[in-house]
């Protein structure tokens, strides 16, 4: 029987183990004191950037030769999650920032990801990702920004939308068509600063969740910048984009678990407590079928995840559908969990008092952002019949 416990196939390594526990002290001391209010005003919560700033959590998966942790992609999950199961606002922070780095990390040259991973390692700077276009959402393809080279520079125009911590973030990895004759073969990326002329946002979305997030449109007029900060070669842009999204997709995945998992706690404990008809909410066999069901489909959904991120981290060749199929059945499993417990708690879980009506209102953009599910299925079936 010794052998039995020395059996770690499917078990988290003691590391990753680890760094759940120290990101859920973090956050249950410094960042889910700040969520009902960062929902409610609409604020960036600075006071949760600071603090996981402060513990190396803003951006774990910078690698550590440019100052980073060095966090693996089952472990930057990991940090997403717990950040989630506080606050979903405030997990945008660790995952925008592998969002807007990936590019970089996976093409950029070694004078770009010295010069930016570096000020994001620091916390000096978030990096945001700058795809979508009022035109351009599922259809990437099809975006209108240009860039037009000028000696030693690009100049760009256009407009981008549903930009994540947009005006927080110092750095921008914006997508523009550099040869409009050969659609996504045309397009490259490059680095924006916040401070470079042109660059403006506007005023921020009024979202149903992530609130505490900022969402507005990226405003390009005439932004020149120096062509070494093309990210990877001219026309190779919508490929990089494409990629980041496979790693990428697996932090949402992350995020839809933290979510749902701190949804099913404040259920659990909340039936537990709560008395009707002489006894305990909990006791009741209809009660305790939801609780099953709700427990079976997040924990299915983190196991994808976890897989996923796995894969991600090896660079597998089936990355793109278990970073698809992570990133669907993880969202959806979370808004099925959350209002769930909406309804868990009755009357009260519709009120602000309860923090579940804000989890189910997260939960809802994670079915929809970095490639809504339809999309993710439309992934996940030419993946199959690629076999």
């Amino acid at each position: 029987m010794a052998a039995e416990q020395s059996f770690d196939v499917y078990r988290l390594p003691e590391e990753h183990d680890a760094i759940r526990e120290a990101v859920r002290e973090v956050c249950a001391a410094k960042v889910a004191p700040h969520a009902a209010e960062a929902d409610e005003t609409g604020a960036f919560p600075k006071a949760s950037y600071d603090a996981l700033r402060a513990a190396d959590f803003h951006a774990p998966h910078i690698p550590v030769e440019y100052g980073g942790a060095g966090a693996d992609a089952l472990a930057t999950a990991i940090v997403i999650e717990e950040v989630a199961r506080a606050c979903a606002s405030s997990s945008l922070i660790p995952a925008v920032n592998k969002l807007g780095t990936m590019p970089l990390i996976l093409a950029g040259s070694e004078e770009l990801k010295q010069k930016y991973l570096s000020k994001v390692a620091s916390g000096d700077g978030m990096f945001s990702y700058c795809l979508s276009e009022p035109e351009a959402g599922s259809d990437a393809a099809s975006m209108t920004t240009r860039a037009v080279r000028d000696g030693d520079h690009w100049v760009l125009n256009g407009v981008k939308r549903w930009i994540t911590n947009a005006g927080e973030s110092e750095y921008y990895t914006v997508f523009a068509v550099t040869d409009p004759t050969a659609r996504s073969r045309g397009i490259s990326a490059f680095v924006v600063e916040k401070s470079d002329p042109g660059v403006s946002f506007g005023a921020p979305e009024k979202k149903l969740g992530i609130k505490g997030s900022p969402t507005r449109e990226v405003y390009l007029d005439n932004v020149r910048i120096p062509a070494d900060r093309m990210i990877g070669a001219e026309g190779t842009g919508f490929a990089t984009a494409m990629k980041t999204l496979d790693h990428t997709r697996v932090t949402i995945a992350a995020q839809a678990v933290g979510i749902a998992q701190g949804a099913l706690d404040y259920a659990k404990g909340y039936v537990s407590e709560r008395k009707q008809f002489g006894k305990a909410v909990a006791e009741f066999q209809g009660i305790q079928f939801m609780l099953a069901d709700m427990g079976m489909k997040l924990e299915a959904a983190r196991q994808l995840t976890y897989a996923a991120a796995g894969k991600s981290e090896r660079g597998d060749a089936d990355l793109t559908y278990f970073g698809a199929a992570a990133k669907c059945f993880a969202s959806d499993a979370a808004m099925e969990i959350t209002t769930d417990a909406v309804q868990l708690l009755g009357g009260y879980g519709y009120t602000r008092d309860y923090p579940v009506e804000r989890m189910m209102r997260d939960a809802k953009i994670t079915q929809i952002y970095e490639g809504t599910n339809q999309v993710q299925r439309i992934v996940m079936a030419r993946q199959l019949l690629k076999g």
